[in-house]
């Protein structure tokens, strides 16, 4: 391990696979402390919730973070396109959001290593590689889009991107590169508190609960099924449940140094901000329809700076504010999908990689994190920049990977040398299950459409519908065979033990042994994902020469 003398108050681990030594302390939150010698929670109200607040933290920015840039472009469209008619989609979202990140939130706090690290030692170097890479490519170009947000908020202000975008660049860097990790997440909660004008914004934007209530719960969409409304659903899906979200909140409780005795706090605040995220996003969605509603826009989406100008001819303020959170959410975007992707960069050259150490402390950690951010910044700054193209890439891709990162999230889930007293039990296989079938379902109709935009989106999607539900047998009998080979190295623990259990270091667990089923649905998910992602590349390069 490259890794240094820890700081103070920092106790080096003896059997655990915890990689830096800075992960391991004090809990320094935004919004409170936890001495690491600390007794457990008492059971008082009083004390339960200040050591909430003291825990809360990565599962509220991971969810708060999902809605930048991409997501107010994403919900926008929908409002204008097709009213409050796609709010049912949103309900449909929380429960694959919750369940997807508690899966995270119990990796994170019990084996302290994170997201890239334990995909390459448990499954080799080939899918750490692949995995890594792929998020790689994805979060950059992710990145670039959150620039693209600062850009068109700020122009709505009469502010030029060559001064916008630089300026949004150092107060990235500057905000993550203090060396203290409490100081970077009150950075975030005061961008999160930001976000709150949401609230003003919707009240202005006159808008119809009832007609509201009635589409969260009643399905439909305005105008009738179509390819274009298919695809947008596929989109709100993408954007509301991405890849960086699983790396991020896993290396981010490492880093706060959650351990499994907080678990069900930091399940509370996963859940906190999936309702957070869900509820901003149908805010969006009401004030998109009210910026155009009763107008020749309906129906002819641009992008989210003609939202903020359709609401100023309403009221100057209201478009202003749309514009304030449309430069909120690109940073708080921005800062979550970087600092996910130098984590897992630390992880994976076993480098420092702490918010707790200074920039001379972790070098790599850091230089990676202001390397993303320039690069990014300064192609949005190149003239003629194939901004839209990459826009539309984002979207596809995130599409793509995001279920082989969900199976990668199941599979680690079921590994007893991993989790040990933590693994899922079988009624979350099911439901983590049906949801990645969804997603694998949502990913192929969504390339498909991407590659070939004459095919019927729903013909694509009912035949993959059917393909999912046979695969879905076949991955429940894989994961049966996968967990009695593996062997847990916990037989019966008590509750009291259970809470203190920590992954042993890595090198001391016994390999993954794949079952033939396993080997052959991993395979044809490999061919899927290379063959998928040269078809897009491809089409990209159509796109760009016109």
């Amino acid at each position: 391990m490259n890794d240094a003398t820890p700081p103070p108050n920092i106790a080096t681990p003896s059997r655990t696979a915890v990689l830096d030594s800075a992960h391991v302390g004090d809990i320094h939150g935004a919004l409170g402390s936890i001495r690491a010698g600390e007794g457990h929670p008492r059971r008082p109200l009083k004390r339960r919730l200040l050591t909430l607040m003291a825990i809360m933290g990565p599962g509220l920015i991971v969810m708060v973070g999902d809605n930048d840039a991409g997501g107010v472009a994403t919900y926008a469209q929908a409002g204008q396109d097709y009213g409050y008619s796609l709010l049912w989609v949103l309900l449909l979202l929380v429960p694959v959001l919750i369940v997807n990140q508690e899966m995270v939130v119990r990796l994170g706090a019990v084996t302290g290593v994170g997201h890239a690290r334990l995909i390459n030692e448990r499954f080799g170097r080939f899918w750490g590689w692949f995995s890594v890479g792929d998020l790689f490519v994805l979060n950059f170009l992710t990145i670039i889009t959150e620039f693209i947000g600062v850009s068109l908020a700020l122009s709505y202000f009469g502010v030029s991107k060559y001064v916008s975008v630089p300026s949004a660049a150092v107060l990235l860097i500057v905000i993550t590169a203090s060396g203290s990790f409490r100081r970077w997440e009150r950075a975030m909660f005061a961008f999160i508190a930001l976000s709150l004008l949401l609230v003003p914004l919707t009240l202005l934007s006159d808008p119809h609960w009832a007609e509201a209530g009635y589409h969260v719960v009643v399905p439909g969409i305005q105008g009738g099924v179509s390819s274009d409304a298919v695809l947008l659903i596929i989109a709100i899906v993408g954007t509301t449940v991405a890849p960086w979200q699983l790396f991020f909140q896993q290396s981010n409780i490492i880093d706060k140094r959650i351990t499994p005795r907080f678990i069900r706090y930091e399940r509370a605040d996963t859940v906190i901000g999936s309702v957070v995220v869900v509820v901003g996003a149908a805010a969006l969605i009401m004030v998109a329809d009210y910026a155009v509603r009763g107008t020749s826009l309906v129906g002819r989406f641009t992008d989210a700076l003609g939202i903020a100008t359709a609401l100023s001819t309403h009221d100057h303020l209201v478009g202003a504010l749309f514009a304030v959170v449309l430069f909120d959410a690109s940073i708080i975007g921005a800062a979550a999908v970087t600092l996910a992707t130098s984590y897992a960069f630390g992880d994976m050259f076993t480098l420092r990689h702490s918010l707790h150490r200074g920039f001379r402390d972790a070098k790599g950690f850091y230089a990676s994190y202001a390397g993303l951010v320039v690069l990014a910044a300064a192609i949005v700054l190149i003239p003629n920049a194939p901004l839209g193209l990459i826009t539309t890439a984002v979207q596809a891709l995130a599409g793509l990977l995001l279920p082989s990162a969900s199976v990668f999230l199941l599979l680690l889930c079921n590994d007893p040398q991993v989790l040990g007293p933590w693994v899922n039990p079988r009624w979350l296989n099911i439901v983590a299950s049906v949801i990645i079938t969804a997603l694998l379902m949502l990913s192929g109709t969504l390339v498909a459409t991407t590659l070939f935009p004459g095919i019927n989106t729903t013909q694509v999607a009912t035949w993959l519908s059917i393909a999912m539900i046979v695969g879905l047998v076949g991955a429940g009998l894989g994961l049966r065979i996968l967990r009695g080979r593996t062997g847990a190295p916990v037989s019966t623990v008590s509750r009291g033990e259970r809470s203190t259990w920590r992954m042993p270091p890595l090198a001391l667990l016994k390999p993954v042994v794949w079952s033939p089923g396993l080997k052959l649905g991993m395979s044809l998910l490999r061919g899927y994902l290379v063959v998928a992602a040269l078809l897009l590349a491809v089409k990209a390069v159509q796109v760009g020469g016109g």
